[in-house]
């Protein structure tokens, strides 16, 4: 039988001191509250991005183009995430979202066009299904030219588009 208040071995090299046990303040573990070593340095505060090579700028210029014909998320998301990194990139995603906003205002429109003229039986019904299509068409084909125009070098901008985000 061992008894309760024996002293634990000590590990051989360390002057006859036991370890302290894991979890307690002196045992190393941060959450028990032990202050960090004198020549610890936190990380360092995230920076932006580096500025984007010419090419990528370019790339990601023509894809916030191209990602339009999904909805103005894809616009979106590469204008907040790349507009510091890149100019012509800023300046395309800005171009793309600001159109995509207007088609969304332009289906909201067109949704209640549709809704109002449904109730004239057949020419009301032939209107809103020609809106819808020339809506389709806008968002499919003005943003495929844009992308192919920044992708080929130039800068494209809408034929018409509210400029909400200047």
């Amino acid at each position: 039988m061992s008894d309760p208040n024996a002293t634990p071995p000590t590990e051989p090299g360390s002057g006859g001191q036991t370890p302290p046990p894991y979890g307690s303040p002196a045992g190393g573990n941060p959450a028990g509250g032990q202050a960090p070593p004198p020549h610890y340095t936190p990380a360092p505060a995230p920076t932006p991005g580096a500025p984007l090579s010419q090419a990528d700028d370019k790339l990601w210029a023509s894809l916030a183009h191209f990602g339009g014909v999904l909805s103005f998320i894809p616009p979106l998301l590469i204008w907040l995430i790349l507009k510091d990194r890149g100019p012509l990139v800023n300046q395309e995603a800005k171009e793309s979202l600001n159109y995509q906003i207007t088609l969304a205002i332009a289906w909201v429109a067109c949704t209640i066009v549709g809704v109002v003229l449904g109730f004239i039986p057949i020419i009301g019904s032939l209107i809103a299904l020609l809106l819808t299509i020339a809506l389709w068409a806008a968002q499919i084909v003005f943003p495929i030219i844009g992308g192919v125009k920044v992708q080929g070098g130039g800068t494209y901008r809408y034929p018409f588009a509210l400029r909400l985000i200047a």
